[in-house]
């Protein structure tokens, strides 16, 4: 692959696939929600370019049906999911006013979208077919006035097939991760499992229209994102390793300094994705990014 691989195979498949096509996205929708809507014309695209929370950029944020919907994908569980859904709702709901041009000091209540985050999982991990995730869960003590759901859909082949049935994209997608993930665990290494995987689905009419139009992209997705899950995996293996060795407070910094230039270097990261990355704790952040700067 090497330099083949653009800025734009950086965009995940799932965003590629639901975050271009109003009626994709509509189609998706229905399927989370049970409806028949047909006219996509009613959906705007929210998502904010380049707005990166916890380290990760946001798949999908559409309003419909004065809804606003957040649709994201992962590949790994994740607990802190309603906490990253807390800090992009936040700025599409300020969005949402500023755009409006709503005045919040007003004596005049402002109608406001419903806010929905639905978060569909295709990993590894044995998950439940649909979980609820909640902000409060991660409260040091019970009560507080805030609070925000993640919806979690298993989107495996096997979990939620009503879901999956309603949503031919939706089934096609998983059909394709299931492919690469069957070819990787046969020793075929990850470039080789990605592109028999598309042309299989290709051959099979599964993504076929995506997939012919896109193979170039749609392979550089794939490899990107299976390319970084695994250096993600390498990297906090070495510091693992390299941090029980060493065994002293000293030695641990070393090693955390080492593996948030390595995370820059590799992943093309900031030092504070690096930090989110590595679950660095806040108050810790800024005697790290001083470390990793100096080593420079």
């Amino acid at each position: 692959m090497g330099s083949s691989v653009n800025g734009r195979y950086k965009d995940r498949l799932f965003r590629f696939i639901f975050g271009e096509s109003k009626e994709n996205a509509l189609s998706l929708y229905n399927a989370v929600n049970g409806s028949s809507h047909s006219n996509a014309e009613d959906l705007e695209f929210t998502t904010i370019e380049n707005f990166i929370f916890m380290g990760m950029k946001n798949d999908i944020s559409f309003l419909f049906n004065m809804e606003m919907n957040l649709f994201e994908h992962q590949s790994s569980p994740n607990p802190n999911m309603p906490l990253r859904g807390l800090g992009y709702l936040a700025r599409g709901l300020e969005a949402y006013v500023q755009q409006k041009r709503y005045n919040i000091y007003g004596a005049k209540r402002i109608p406001l979208p419903t806010p929905r985050y639905v978060v569909f999982y295709n990993g590894e991990a044995d998950r439940p077919d649909v979980q609820e995730q909640r902000l409060s869960e991660a409260f040091a003590s019970p009560g507080g006035c805030l609070e925000v759901v993640a919806t979690v859909y298993n989107i495996n082949l096997g979990h939620n097939r009503e879901l999956l049935e309603s949503c031919s994209l939706l089934r096609e997608y998983a059909a394709l991760i299931a492919r690469v993930r069957d070819y990787r665990a046969s020793g075929v290494d990850t470039e080789q499992a990605v592109r028999k995987a598309v042309d299989d689905c290709i051959r099979n009419g599964i993504l076929a229209d995506i997939l012919a139009k896109h193979k170039a992209e749609v392979i550089g997705m794939l490899f990107t994102e299976y390319n970084e899950a695994e250096t993600m995996d390498m990297i906090r293996e070495e510091s693992f390793e390299e941090g029980r060795e060493e065994g002293r407070e000293e030695g641990r910094e070393e090693t955390l300094v080492r593996t948030i230039r390595s995370l820059m270097q590799k992943m093309k990261w900031t030092a504070e994705q690096s930090m989110e990355a590595l679950d660095i704790p806040m108050d810790k952040r800024t005697f790290y990014k001083q470390l990793a700067a100096s080593a420079e």
